[in-house]
């Protein structure tokens, strides 16, 4: 499995490109799994429920399961979050793993910076992995690296610039 990541600061815009990203990848028949990085605390259960229920009580790991979909929570308790290289070794087989967030984690990545956001270039910050940058200010951030400069409104040369990196094309 080929993983490729997506940085940037909150409100650059990742997921909605990831969005827009996963239906141009999977076109082209490739199976493809996310992982996201929440940098707060969430819940996908909801008080009440009887799988939030028993995982109050103290379980390790739910399943729920039905005829459309499953979903394992697995609770720290403590214990250290688990290393992105764990947690992609959870998923069943596919082309490609897209991973949101993990600016320092040694993968390729796109930074999808907006100047707008009033927030500094990771590339320009030591992040070595970063291979372009996507953007809705080409030249405000063409002048400040030497990787290359995507049209973040693109999505078409974003998703090619993805497949021709990681070598599906």
């Amino acid at each position: 499995m080929k993983t490729f990541g997506l940085a940037g600061y909150s409100g650059s815009g990742k997921t909605t490109l990831l969005e827009a990203l996963i239906p141009r990848l999977t076109a082209t028949g490739l199976r493809v799994s996310l992982i996201k990085h929440a940098h707060h605390r969430f819940d996908i259960d909801h008080p009440g429920k009887d799988s939030y229920r028993l995982r109050e009580a103290g379980c390790s790991e739910v399943l729920l399961i039905s005829d459309q979909r499953w979903v394992l929570m697995h609770e720290l308790r403590g214990a250290p979050e688990p290393s992105l290289d764990e947690q992609i070794a959870r998923f069943s087989e596919c082309d490609l793993v897209l991973v949101e967030g993990f600016k320092y984690t040694p993968i390729p990545k796109l930074e999808v910076h907006r100047p707008s956001v009033g927030k500094p270039l990771i590339a320009g910050d030591g992040v070595e992995t970063i291979v372009a940058v996507a953007t809705d200010e080409l030249a405000a951030v063409a002048s400040q690296t030497g990787l290359p400069v995507l049209d973040l409104n693109d999505r078409d040369a974003i998703a090619d610039f993805i497949l021709r990196h990681m070598g599906f094309r």
